[in-house]
């Protein structure tokens, strides 16, 4: 650190805190992310280790966030990144701010990029949010916290990943059903919950527990059957809801375009093989056709980080914290230097469905007083 001069602390948690920092010949304004170790035994958690590797993998894209350093000093790993302003959930919930098309096209377009790139080179992102794409001082959007991403086997091999993943709200319904078997599809029903709620100014599925979520998606989108999604009665955690037809999305978007329209449902088909990749997301006429997005530069700006409560602060990349409901062996160990460890997470008990929408009464039966584990 001796490069650098300490600035204003951004956040803290368990794993450390972060800070603002200036380096001292170039003057860049960077932040740095400090992160301790336990102890010797453990090392340092895994998931900061994934992110380094994977991060390293994505140098250069220009929509997601760059890894300038990472080393170890005693028992901290410390990480500087490139200073963010903020992220848009806070651009979201700024209900000063007013969000035209243009605007809301533009932020897209990044977040489809920064996925595009993700995917281009294999990795699965595992849990776009909000909160998750950062802002630039230049007004880019960047994707961070690759923390619980993924290099993507070959399909061939069939290899299985944990279903735990991503925060509930933008959480695919495959993943809910409990399939442990895909690739990217997942990411773009995310990005489709962040166009939503782009629109809406509010969380589309805001669900309590796996299967209200469900119910929340199903309400919107309607119930899935074999014959609209071939295999989802196969699923680990297959259980069969109410019959509910999907509403038109106009009648909850009803200032957004018929192109918008035609994306967003393209983004969120309940067949994840339905689903579009997201180069193909990029190269849908909502972006190409008027109004055209806004340059970066001209977007709305999120409330400046240094003035918010530590503890709510926006954090830069790495996000120690798992969804609720993580469980999984890690596959392997990943090093950094001399690091290294190994974390395992036990599941949380599901709730109470939906009530818009339930679960058929033959499944509602078997199910006595306890829910099944999604």
């Amino acid at each position: 650190m001796e490069n650098y001069v300490k600035g204003a602390v951004l956040g803290t948690g368990t794993f450390g805190e972060v800070y603002k920092a200036t380096h001292k010949q170039t003057g860049e304004v960077v932040a740095v992310k400090k992160i301790r170790v336990v102890d010797a035994k453990e090392g340092i958690n895994v998931t900061a280790l994934r992110e380094i590797k994977i991060l390293r993998e994505l140098k250069g894209c220009p929509n997601i966030v760059n890894l300038l350093d990472a080393w170890t000093l005693k028992k901290n790993i410390l990480l500087v990144f490139d200073f963010m302003v903020g992220d848009l959930e806070a651009i979201i919930k700024d209900k000063a701010i007013v969000l035209s098309a243009s605007d809301i096209k533009s932020y897209m377009q990044m977040i489809m990029k920064g996925l595009a790139d993700c995917h281009r080179c294999w990795v699965i992102h595992r849990d776009m949010k909000p909160n998750n794409c950062l802002i630039s001082p230049t007004g880019e959007l960047k994707l961070g916290d690759f923390g619980l991403s993924r290099l993507l086997g070959s399909p061939e091999r069939g290899r299985p990943y944990t279903n735990q993943v991503f925060a509930r709200w933008y959480r695919s319904p495959e993943l809910l059903y409990g399939s442990t078997m895909y690739g990217f599809a997942p990411d773009v029903w995310a990005a489709g919950c962040i166009f939503a709620e782009l629109l809406l100014r509010r969380p589309w599925f805001p669900g309590e527990s796996d299967i209200d979520q469900l119910g929340k998606v199903f309400q919107a989108l309607g119930t899935p059957s074999e014959e609209s999604w071939p295999g989802v009665t196969s699923l680990p955690n297959y259980l069969e809801f109410q019959k509910v037809l999907a509403p038109p999305l106009k009648n909850l978007f009803p200032k957004a375009s018929e192109d918008a329209l035609d994306l967003l449902s393209k983004m969120v088909a309940l067949d994840p093989k339905k689903r579009l990749m997201a180069h193909q997301v990029l190269a849908h006429r909502f972006f190409s056709t008027f109004p055209l997005p806004t340059p970066p530069s001209k977007l709305p700006k999120p409330v400046s980080r240094e003035a918010e409560p530590l503890q709510n602060a926006p954090l830069p990349s790495i996000q120690i914290s798992r969804p609720a409901g993580y469980q999984q062996k890690e596959e392997s160990a990943i090093s950094l230097g001399k690091l290294s460890t190994t974390s395992t997470r036990s599941p949380q008990p599901a709730a109470a469905a939906s009530p818009g929408v339930r679960p058929s009464k033959r499944h509602q039966a078997e199910m006595g007083h306890n829910s099944p584990r999604l």
